[in-house]
């Protein structure tokens, strides 16, 4: 058996494993993904981030935008959380631009020689092209968020036309070396949702593996470029449509029913949490420049800090992490949680999960059904009006 075959059996296993763990809470293994910033700051100041957008009321210090991870600590991390078992894939990025940091090929090749599914999420302007296809990176998350110059420098307001150039001359050079792997992300605005199928459009002309929307997650001052109901209504009775026809007649793979499910959440929020559940727990964790380490990428979910006397694996099954799992699996969200970053594989674990356990056990690990050892599981009324919420068909 080759070295790829060997990996796709270790996968397999690994998910009849966490997917049995999820019924009574078990944590096997260690996390399937690891998502590691290297660096905050950034070539770029997205309208709708956090950390960087010129709407910002409080933007970071300088000095935290200074921040960077040592090259050597970034090995020590990546080794210990390996040795937990399971980990099958790594996501390199920042608060800000990944290829900002001086060694990041390093970083880069490190992940790679473990024999991990590497994944760099950037907006490719500050990348080298050619070292990224000889570092043989297996998917780029690559933020565009628009298919015309126009919405392009509206969403990055301090880049200039050249650059949008750049970028188009970049896509056309991978896809004419065979790049497959790289799937394009649009956070989706007032500047953008116009575009939604001129980025499909323009996903299947470079070769992208799939193409993702996700609305605005706002807040601190860039809800000033966020839809309203009418825009959001709108998207939902033509956009959305339009572009999942153009999607299946061009190949191009998607997750447009998700970002339906975000656009039908209302005010400000973008995920239906409570319906679909957090499975994060099991599978995820992302440490900052600064080491400290979260329960999933929202940063309100602390886990604890990594210093000279803690590890990434001294956490993984302590009593922090223990009752954030306790306190999800109860459906006990933050307000936060309803702009969750993770709701795409939130959802697809939250699918899974109820093919392969049933629903009163989804609906319990979800929290809204009594636990399975009390012998009294969710009515019929109940797990219908479940997954009639989520558009999700009723087993028999």
């Amino acid at each position: 058996m080759n070295d790829a075959a060997t990996r796709r059996a270790a996968h397999a296993r690994h998910k009849r494993l966490r997917l049995e763990a999820f019924a009574d809470g078990t944590l096997p293994l260690g996390p399937q993904t690891i998502h590691l910033d290297v660096t905050n700051a950034c070539n770029t100041d997205c309208v709708t981030c956090w950390d960087h957008s010129p709407h910002l009321q409080q933007p970071p210090s300088i000095a935290w935008k200074r921040q960077r991870v040592d090259p050597d600590v970034f090995a020590e991390r990546l080794a210990d959380i390996d040795g937990l078992g399971g980990l099958e894939a790594v996501i390199v990025s920042g608060m800000g631009e990944p290829f900002t940091h001086p060694a990041i090929y390093a970083m880069l090749a490190e992940v790679k020689r473990r024999g991990l599914h590497l994944t760099v999420i950037t907006n490719l302007l500050a990348a080298d092209p050619a070292k990224i296809l000889e570092l043989e990176v297996d998917c780029l998350l690559l933020g565009i968020h628009a298919a015309s110059e126009r919405a392009y420098l509206d969403f990055h307001p301090s880049w200039k036309p050249r650059d949008w150039q750049r970028l188009q001359a970049t896509l056309h050079d991978f896809a004419a070396h065979g790049r497959r792997g790289d799937k394009h992300v649009h956070v989706v605005c007032q500047h953008n949702a116009h575009e939604l199928v001129a980025m499909v459009e323009q996903a299947a002309r470079f070769g992208a593996e799939r193409i993702n929307f996700k609305l605005a997650s706002l807040g601190r001052g860039t809800e000033v470029v966020g839809l309203d109901a009418t825009a959001r209504a709108h998207l939902l009775a033509h956009d959305v449509p339009r572009a999942r026809a153009c999607a299946e007649a061009l190949g191009v793979s998607h997750n447009l029913d998700a970002f339906a499910l975000q656009l039908r959440t209302g005010g400000d929020e973008t995920a239906p949490i409570d319906d679909v559940g957090c499975f994060m727990g099991q599978l995820y964790g992302r440490i900052t420049v600064d080491g400290t380490v979260l329960f999933c990428c929202n940063t309100e979910v602390v886990v604890g800090r990594l210093d000279a006397h803690t590890r990434f694996s001294d956490l993984w099954r302590g009593p922090a992490w223990e009752a954030w799992r306790a306190r999800m699996r109860r459906g006990a969200y933050l307000a936060s949680c309803r702009q969750c970053g993770k709701f795409n594989q939130n959802l697809t674990w939250s699918e899974r999960v109820r093919h392969h356990h049933g629903d009163a056990v989804w609906l319990e690990i979800t929290g809204r059904g009594a636990p399975s050892s009390a012998g009294t599981p969710p009515d019929a009324a109940t797990i219908t009006a479940a997954l009639r919420r989520l558009s999700l068909p009723v087993l028999p």
